[in-house]
This record gives C-alpha cells, sequence and structure tokens, in this order.
C-alpha cells in the first residue's frame, strides 16, 4: 500500500472557508428575510402614508446610473455610439426628461409619442421614429423636422416617398431589416427580410429615389435577450447586407442600428434566481455588437446607434402595495377541520400544491401587465422573525385571472402590511388600465431623497371628460 494517499476534500466542496457550511445550507445561519423598508433611503411606510397605496416609485438614482453604466460599456469600446430612449417603454415626461439630460434622444413609434418628444425639447433630429404604420401628416413633420424615419414595410416606403416628393429635397431615412439570429426566436412582424432578399431590394429602391437618402440600417431582435451572441449575429448581418448595397450602388450607409432588447434584472415564470445567472452584465453585450464593428477599418466604420428601453428603467421602478385581505387556508383548516380534505382536494387540483395563504393586495394585473412573464419580487417593508413560506399574491380587481404571483416565498402578513413589487419600471405604467380603478399616483425619488409627484391620482373627470352623452338620454323624462 506505498501508493496510498490519504483522502482530502476537493475543492467541488466550496472554498473550506469560515462560512463553507452556509455555501451549502443557506439556512445554516438563520433565515434573513428580503426586507425592503426604504428605497433610496426613503422610508416606505411614509411613502405609503403619504401617497397613499398602491404607489409607483421611480429612483432617478438607478435611472442615471444605469443610463451611465451602459453609456460608458458602449462608449469605451466604440466611440461612435449614440442612444435614444424608448418612449414605449415608460413615456412619463420626467422620465423621459432624465434621459434626455443624459444625453439620450427619442425613439419613438406614433405621432402621439412624436409630439410628446418635441413637446419636451427633444429637436427633430434627435428623434428616430420607428413602427410599422405612420400616417402622412406624422411622416411630413418628422421629414420637415430632419427626424429619422426608419421604413418598415413598403406601404411604408409608398407614404415615405409620397410626401418626400412633395416636400421636395433630399431626405435621410432608415430601413428595418428581419432575419434569424439562430440565438432565440425570430421576429418576422416588422420590417423587410434580409434572405429573401427583400431588404436588399429595399435599400437599392432607396438609392434610385431623387428625394430619399439610405443612412441607417436598422434591427430589433427581440425582448428580454439573454444571449449576447445574438447581438454578434445581428451586427454581422447588418454589416453583410451594408457591403452588398455598396457594391450594388456604390453608396456605403451611415449607421447601423442595433435596436434594444437587453434584458433587465428580472426572472422569467420557472427561472430560479439569482438574477446574475441568467442575466449578463451590458458589457458582453457591448463587446459582442463592438468587436465586429471594429474589425473594419476605421474609414469604413458606421455610426452604432441603440434604442434601449427595458434594461434602462425596469429596475428604477417599484409599486408599493398594502395588504387588504388574507385568505389564510391553513387558519381555516385549523378552525373547521372537517374543511379539511375538501379544500385539499380544491388546492392539490386547481394548483397541484398543499393549501397556503393568499394575499389579496390593492394593485392587481391592472396595473402590472409584464406579470404574466415575469415572476416579480415582493418584499414587506417590515422585520419579521418568521420563516418564509408558499403564498400567493392576488389583486383586487372581479377577475379569477388576477393573479400576480402564483407562489412566492414570503414570512407570514398581516392585515395592512405594505409589500413593495420590484422591478416594475418597464411597461407597466404604459400599459396600465383604468379597469375597476383609476389609476395612482406616481412618485419620483430625486439624487438627495426628495419626493416628487410626477403624475398625480387620476379622478374620475380624467376618465369621463372625452365621454359625450347623447341628448336623448341625459334627460330623465317622465315615463
Amino acid at each position: 500500500m506505498d501508493d496510498y494517499k490519504s483522502p482530502r476534500i476537493s475543492e467541488e466542496l466550496g472554498s473550506l472557508s469560515a462560512g463553507n457550511a452556509a455555501e451549502r445550507n443557506p439556512l445554516s445561519g438563520g433565515y434573513v428575510g428580503t426586507v425592503l423598508s426604504a428605497i433610496d433611503g426613503v422610508d416606505v411606510e411614509t411613502l405609503a402614508r403619504g401617497y397613499g397605496t398602491p404607489l409607483f416609485v421611480f429612483s432617478e438614482r438607478t435611472i442615471r446610473a444605469q443610463a451611465r453604466a451602459m453609456r460608458t460599456a458602449f462608449k469605451s469600446r466604440y466611440e461612435t455610439t449614440q442612444f435614444f430612449w424608448s418612449f414605449k417603454t415608460n413615456g412619463l415626461n420626467a422620465v423621459c426628461q432624465v434621459f434626455k439630460s443624459e444625453g439620450w434622444g427619442a425613439e419613438i413609434v406614433s405621432k402621439y409619442e412624436y409630439d410628446k418628444a418635441r413637446a419636451l425639447g427633444f429637436d427633430g433630429r434627435e428623434i428616430i421614429f420607428n413602427g410599422p404604420y405612420k400616417d402622412d401628416q406624422a411622416i411630413e413633420t418628422a421629414l420637415r423636422e430632419g427626424a429619422m424615419i426608419q421604413i418598415d414595410n413598403w406601404d411604408d416606403m409608398a407614404r415615405v416617398e409620397r410626401t418626400a416628393e412633395g416636400l421636395g429635397g433630399r431626405h435621410k431615412v432608415g430601413i428595418r431589416v428581419w432575419f434569424a439570429t439562430s440565438r432565440g426566436p425570430t421576429w418576422s412582424k416588422f420590417g423587410f427580410g434580409l434572405a429573401s432578399g427583400e431588404a436588399l431590394r429595399a435599400a437599392t429602391h432607396i438609392a434610385r429615389h431623387p428625394n430619399l437618402t439610405l443612412h441607417t440600417l436598422h434591427a430589433h431582435i427581440g425582448t428580454y435577450m439573454l444571449d449576447p451572441e445574438a447581438y454578434r449575429v445581428a451586427t454581422q448581418s447588418l454589416l453583410g447586407l451594408r457591403d452588398q448595397i455598396e457594391a450594388d450602388t456604390s453608396g456605403r450607409v451611415a449607421c447601423l442600428n442595433l435596436g434594444g432588447g437587453f434584458p433587465s434584472r428580472s426572472l422569467l415564470h420557472g427561472m430560479t434566481g439569482p438574477a446574475d445567472l441568467h442575466v449578463p452584465p451590458i458589457d458582453r453585450y457591448a463587446e459582442a455588437i463592438t468587436s465586429e464593428l471594429n474589425r473594419l477599418p476605421k474609414a469604413r466604420r458606421p455610426i452604432l446607434r441603440l434604442e434601449t428601453g427595458r434594461h434602462l428603467i425596469d429596475e428604477a421602478g417599484y409599486l408599493v402595495t398594502t395588504v387588504v385581505s388574507i385568505k389564510d387556508a391553513q387558519a381555516a383548516l385549523m378552525s373547521d377541520p372537517s374543511g379539511l380534505t375538501a379544500l385539499r382536494i380544491k388546492e392539490l387540483t386547481l394548483h397541484g400544491h398543499p393549501p397556503k395563504a393568499s394575499y389579496v393586495l390593492d394593485a392587481g394585473i391592472n396595473l402590472l401587465y409584464t406579470a404574466a412573464w415575469f415572476a416579480i419580487s415582493a418584499s414587506p417593508a417590515r422585520n419579521t422573525d418568521a420563516m418564509p413560506e408558499p403564498a400567493r399574491l392576488v389583486g383586487d380587481l372581479c377577475m379569477e385571472i388576477d393573479v400576480i404571483r402564483e407562489e412566492v416565498q414570503l414570512p407570514r402578513l398581516n392585515l395592512g402590511d405594505r409589500l413593495t413589487l420590484w422591478p416594475v419600471g418597464a411597461y407597466n405604467l404604459g400599459q396600465s388600465m383604468q379597469f375597476i380603478h383609476l389609476r395612482p399616483a406616481v412618485v419620483l425619488l430625486d439624487l438627495q431623497g426628495g419626493v416628487h409627484v410626477i403624475r398625480r391620482q387620476e379622478e374620475l373627470a380624467d376618465m369621463t371628460g372625452a365621454e359625450q352623452m347623447p341628448a336623448y338620454l341625459a334627460g330623465r323624462g317622465d315615463d
């Protein structure tokens, strides 16, 4: 047995640090709850009492930090990068103004958003106009003011051509292109197909038009894209099309627009955290895109444009809610043991798990559009020693589908407890609706911790102001 070696603990079991047991057993040192008692130093309970719940809260500090981190990630690698804020992701005036102050342009998809951007002080030349349909009036305004219209389809092309001919002169435009990256779903609803040659035909068509100049090739490959390499493929695809266009027309396209789709630190239903396991840092996306552009000789490198939404704003948004009712299955069983069998059968049949508490919040899916896809986290505002247990979060709408989280781990909550949902900054407010309830107030926390109402709570007149009553229904009559 001369070759015998004593056993040793391998690195597979951990670092063997003083806390190595905790690496293998998260509860070995006791449970630490995910309490959120303050947002940017502002007390959640104070916010709830001062402005009511539900209450949307946005952190200016987080918005600016996300914007600056993204700018550094790209411009440190590729100086000629330009950034545009996606109005559809969150069109609050104050939010858009923060991005404007950070040097962002505006990316819009409708006349309403165009007018909003201009009213906020964005110059026409700072606006990118996307979308599958743009009416003649919107196209004329955009061309007159130097906005970048990115043409989506042949009917869109015809409207832009007709308007440009009526205005005279030359106008810079872009085209949207779609293609498969083999690294995620293919978005084929928007733009001209690359593989079929349609995008090249659209580009050469513009090159022959006396009133149009092709300035930009645009691709938006998807949303919540978790694979940075998809953007490398997209960049290569647009560069290949750019070379084809130059060979056919002798004109070099000045700009590539890679759209957006960069993820926030959200988790889809079914994912297990933490988010770092699934969501790559923005630097990896920047490297995938810019490394391809930097392969080109400097004289041939295009302007890079990005139209970002979710990645910049989602984590800056919170929704403070209140527990307004508790449907406690376990307590019901203790008070009425005779219902044990029936209740268990119902729970197991409908949901596949034993009975658990349902917390009814004063906010529902009318305010949380993204709850259908994302497992929005929920944090109580008060500390508790109670261990977490499975619970269901539901809204107060008169709809069976009003479920925010089918299952979430929470300590036992009481009636009136505050629960903060996060991240909810992207798409939820813009796609919220006045179903059963009017929409709540929105506050912005500034860099010094000041609280500013940036959208007041809606009133009945906000809903009924646009309605008109037919004269024959306005009077009561005698019969």
